[in-house]
């Protein structure tokens, strides 16, 4: 059988989380979104875990059943029957020196059973405190941490979470590793996949072949039950927590991800988003990666990284692994169509009518045929999600931890494509504002570098500078040119 399952996030015992992360509202939100495999988040928090072993009971497959779920679905909302799980995870935040280096970066940790939990909970007890923090903050490397889940059980398992993030990840460009090995020494055989994060994709990660031999998954990270699904992981296995990970460790049965575009995430560009500036890495190449307005280093960012330890001047996808799927969330293309706040009244009433009509978000999303839509929700939603499949969107890089943006329409295309009749026939009295764009320094706004000219990294020499350069621009080019591909002919998508 196919599911969706999400597989990072977080409860409301993790900082900067919503009051609502509890059992209860991953359950509703889970049905609302089209989830059928649910994190738990934290399991390392005793008042949660706590919460955890009450609520939940094992349904014998190594996942959980919530054993009273709600009676009632959130007001507004009526959804399509799901068979909610929940799979034990937690995330876990090391920061250590070795050598002249600190390191800090975030695990996934995954066990089939309360009293895998309990056990690896209490070592993780002794080295710092589990009650501060949902995801606790421990003095333990990385490869340590692994040694604890691989001694505690043969099925407990370490996702390392989102790679490529600047401060807390393997591969980040603040306090991160190069290479696997060089984070999980002589254990490093044990990882077998790999979370992209919000601000990559698979395609940003083909570039690397070092990447090549592990499982790219994708999850939501979410610290509000609204935000489950942003990015999740398609599955074609007997849904338990065995037959999950077997599929994650051979690429059997896993049939992918579906991804945010990585311009949105936060860490997509490089910049200093107290000074609005925001580069491309060959425009912060350039200036040195130092700040041009207030002279501090850049926040370099996941393109930039990527870019740094690629050696492919395009993305190659290996052998036996599965494609990806772009998504939107529906409330943000609902917002765009209707020019109002994501989160505010308009928009969930109409988010509201989308569920009911289509039964979750996933499946409006990724299944119902356009021409379905059209009847339903008018053809503004239609062709919104029409265009969001064939990657026919206008980016706008994120950077030094601010969103990026993804529009769909063109300024004015709305007013031009809007009849007298809207979302879901209601009659469309919005007057559609004239949106502003950020007001930041971005590469196009500034001279490219003249590439016979030295750009910077006084390691290289001239021939290493035109060559990476050269390297770079075919990287970005490449990325334009599949969105230019993609414009042209619709088909030209990776579906599953």
């Amino acid at each position: 059988m196919s599911y969706i399952a999400d597989l990072h996030l977080h409860s409301h015992y993790s900082r900067a989380t919503s009051k609502e992360l509890n059992l209860e509202s991953l359950f509703q939100w889970a049905r609302i979104k089209g989830i059928h495999v649910v994190g738990t988040g934290d399991f390392t928090h005793p008042l949660w875990f706590k919460e955890i072993k009450e609520k939940l009971e094992p349904d014998g497959t190594g996942l959980f059943r919530l054993k009273n779920p709600p009676k009632k679905e959130i007001d507004g909302f009526k959804c399509k029957d799901i068979d909610i799980r929940f799979c034990l995870t937690s995330e876990i935040s090391s920061i250590y020196k070795q050598g002249d280096k600190v390191y800090k970066n975030h695990n996934c940790v995954y066990a089939p059973d309360f009293e895998t939990v309990a056990r690896i909970n209490a070592k993780l007890a002794q080295i710092g405190n589990l009650e501060a923090d949902g995801r606790p903050i421990l003095g333990l490397p990385a490869r340590n941490l692994l040694e604890i889940v691989l001694e505690t059980s043969d099925d407990a398992h370490l996702i390392p979470a989102h790679i490529w993030t600047p401060w807390f990840s393997l591969f980040g460009s603040k306090s991160g590793s190069d290479t696997i090995e060089e984070c999980f020494g002589d254990l490093s055989h044990h990882i077998f996949a790999l979370e992209t994060g919000l601000s990559s994709d698979p395609e940003m990660n083909w570039r690397l072949s070092m990447l090549d031999k592990y499982t790219l998954v994708s999850n939501s990270d979410a610290h509000s039950p609204q935000k489950l699904g942003r990015e999740a992981n398609l599955f074609d296995t007997e849904q338990s927590y065995y037959a999950l990970f077997d599929a994650l460790k051979t690429r059997k049965g896993f049939l992918g991800t579906y991804e945010f575009f990585p311009e949105e995430g936060k860490y997509h560009m490089d910049g200093h988003r107290k000074c609005n500036v925001c580069f491309e890495p060959e425009e912060s190449i350039r200036h040195k990666n130092i700040c041009p307005k207030c002279g501090r280093p850049l926040t370099i960012g996941v393109l930039h990284r990527v870019f740094e330890l690629s050696d492919r001047r395009q993305p190659q996808q290996p052998e036996g692994a599965p494609g990806f799927h772009y998504i939107i969330p529906l409330p943000e293309i609902l917002a765009e169509i209707k020019n109002a706040s994501s989160s505010g009244n308009v928009v969930n009433r109409f988010f509201q009518q989308a569920i009911s009509s289509f039964g979750n978000e996933f499946t409006l999303l990724t299944e119902v045929p356009v021409e379905d839509i059209k009847k339903q929700a008018g053809m503004l939603l239609a062709e919104a999600i029409q265009r969001m499949r064939a990657r026919e969107v206008h980016p706008q890089g994120g950077y030094d931890g601010e969103y990026g943006i993804i529009k769909i329409f063109k300024e004015g295309e709305i007013e031009r494509l809007t009849g007298q009749m809207d979302l879901f026939g209601a009659a469309d009295i919005t007057k559609t504002a004239k949106r502003e764009s950020r007001d930041t320094e971005i590469t196009k706004k500034i001279p490219l570098p003249d590439l016979t000219e030295p750009t910077g990294a006084p390691s290289l020499n001239a021939e290493q500078q035109a060559a990476r350069s050269a390297f770079y621009f075919s990287f970005r080019k490449a990325r334009r040119r599949s969105f230019r591909k993609a414009r042209s002919n619709r088909c030209c998508v990776i579906y599953f």
